[in-house]
């Protein structure tokens, strides 16, 4: 296995870190490598946040989930799928671009979020530990407020970064689901109530699989931290899905 394959295979969430900060060498060589990423016709629809002020940091740590730790992390990037920068790039040189639509949303989306890995598998490399949060999608307008964001500018991802604990360092990292459950051949295939439990049953550890999923579903899908991220993420789409009706 390739030094690449063993940082991909062993990289986990890190969200306990030492307290010592990321030098500015470190984080540059992380942004660097999260620009090269690919990206739908080399537009790089996205714009990335280093968020270095203590406060903003600790104002975001409590939008995404009360989560202290994010305050406490040396190193916090947020990746926008940016619709905007070309948009007004169009307009500049007399275009007549159409607004930007769910389409090209989902593009940035994806552009975004590929550069984010890159980030990680850099900083994994480079020893540093990392956490994506999600969170960052839910109350939409506290953190257009707080990031400053614009009409088709969407937060697709935050990341966090530190020096792992030694406690961290040694973690287990969570098993994966079985292959022949992620990957199908040539088409999508529809999976029975077999082959869930089977690809999910690892996760219940030593817990009955049904109290454990039922559990799970009531902690993560039915969450009211769920329910306000599809309700924010809606009120994102709006601006997208007006511009296409019109």
């Amino acid at each position: 296995m390739n030094e690449i394959l063993r940082a991909l295979h062993e990289r986990k969430s890190v969200r306990l870190y030492e307290d010592r900060p990321v030098p500015d060498s470190v984080k540059a060589a992380v942004l660097e490598a999260a620009v090269q990423a690919p990206t739908a016709g080399n537009q790089q629809l996205y714009t990335i946040l280093d968020i270095t002020d203590p406060q903003l940091k600790h104002a975001l740590s409590i939008t995404c989930d009360n989560q202290p730790f994010i305050a406490q992390a040396p190193m916090v990037l947020v990746f926008l799928a940016d619709c905007k920068k070309w948009y007004d790039a169009y307009h500049y040189a007399d275009c007549s671009p159409r607004e930007p639509g769910v389409g090209d949303l989902l593009l940035a989306v994806s552009d975004a979020n590929i550069a984010a890995q890159n980030a990680v598998t850099a900083a994994e490399s480079l020893g540093l530990g990392s956490c994506y949060i999600g969170d960052i999608m839910e109350h939409a307008a506290e953190q257009r407020r707080l990031l400053h964001l614009p009409d088709y500018v969407f937060p697709a991802a935050m990341v966090v970064f530190g020096y792992p604990t030694e406690q961290q360092r040694r973690r287990p990292k969570p098993t994966r689901c079985p292959m022949e459950q992620i990957v199908h051949e040539n088409g999508y295939r529809i999976l029975d109530e077999t082959e869930l439990r089977h690809m999910l049953e690892d996760k219940a550890g030593q817990k009955p699989y049904e109290a454990w999923l039922n559990a799970f579903c009531q902690r993560k899908y039915n969450s009211a931290f769920s329910r306000e991220m599809t309700r924010s993420v809606a009120a994102y789409l709006r601006q997208y899905q007006m511009s296409e009706e019109d």
